[in-house]
């Protein structure tokens, strides 16, 4: 199995003042295709730096960052940006959806970024709302749907430009439980599909459905666990999760 994201000695040090503070100290972390991934931590445990660093939204102060094999450490902010829309799918809690553009047009943002055509957009757009079961809403306003909905919206978005990643930061905090337990399974459809998909979370509810559980602590890797049975979310009333096995890599 390849990497199709590979972190070497990755520090990051941010100046407060007078003082250095560094939320990574050296991270090394190696993430395949097809993985479902949970990177869990307490606060200030670096997991945000970490998702950011993993997002092109930070550089890191040292070390090597690999993306489908290609070195972006030193990318131009120009590249940077181009690397996020093409590589790196976003969901984010907050959903960011725009509130005047119908859900259509939302999809379509990171296409008309790509610099495709309108109809080509559409369709696109068009196909994505139809893979998370939204496509009978595509002329509603975010405002016309709930927050599950939205979320969805929010991965169809993502998935557009068929990025190497689907990163998503606490993706079920503004959900309510039922409505989270959906969210996830998707999430499992879309990794079962050959989506690779990271989850930045600190419920453990939420990490239990993964794959892989990546622990971080004062800004170190302090366990890297697969979960031998992750937990199948609830859709729509199918059955209860299976319990969660784990062992430690």
């Amino acid at each position: 199995m390849s990497a199709i994201l590979k972190l070497e000695s990755i520090t990051k040090t941010y100046t407060m003042g007078e003082m250095d503070f560094q939320a990574l100290k050296g991270v090394s972390l190696e993430i395949f295709d097809g993985d479902m991934v949970a990177l869990m931590g307490p606060s200030g445990s670096g997991k945000t730096t970490m998702m950011q660093v993993i997002g092109l939204l930070d550089r890191p102060t040292s070390g090597e960052y690999y993306l489908r094999g290609r070195d972006v450490t030193e990318l131009t902010e120009n590249e940077r940006s181009e690397a996020r829309n093409l590589e790196i799918g976003f969901v984010f809690q907050a959903f960011h959806l725009l509130s005047r553009q119908n859900l259509l047009e939302n999809v379509e943002v990171p296409l008309t970024y790509a610099g495709w055509n309108s109809r080509d957009r559409r369709d696109r757009a068009m196909q994505m709302l139809e893979k998370v079961g939204l496509a009978d809403k595509a002329r509603n306003l975010p405002s016309q749907i709930s927050g599950g909905q939205k979320q969805r919206v929010a991965v169809a978005r993502a998935l557009t430009m068929s990025p190497a990643i689907l990163l998503a930061d606490e993706p079920t905090g503004n959900l309510d439980s039922r409505t989270s337990e959906e969210i996830m399974a998707l999430f499992q459809e879309l990794n079962d599909e050959g989506s690779t998909v990271v989850i930045v979370t600190h419920e453990p509810d939420i990490g239990a459905h993964c794959k892989r559980i990546v622990r971080l602590r004062d800004g170190l890797l302090e366990s890297d666990t697969i979960q031998a049975n992750p937990r199948r979310a609830l859709a729509y009333g199918t059955n209860a999760p299976n319990a969660v096995s784990a062992i430690s890599i």
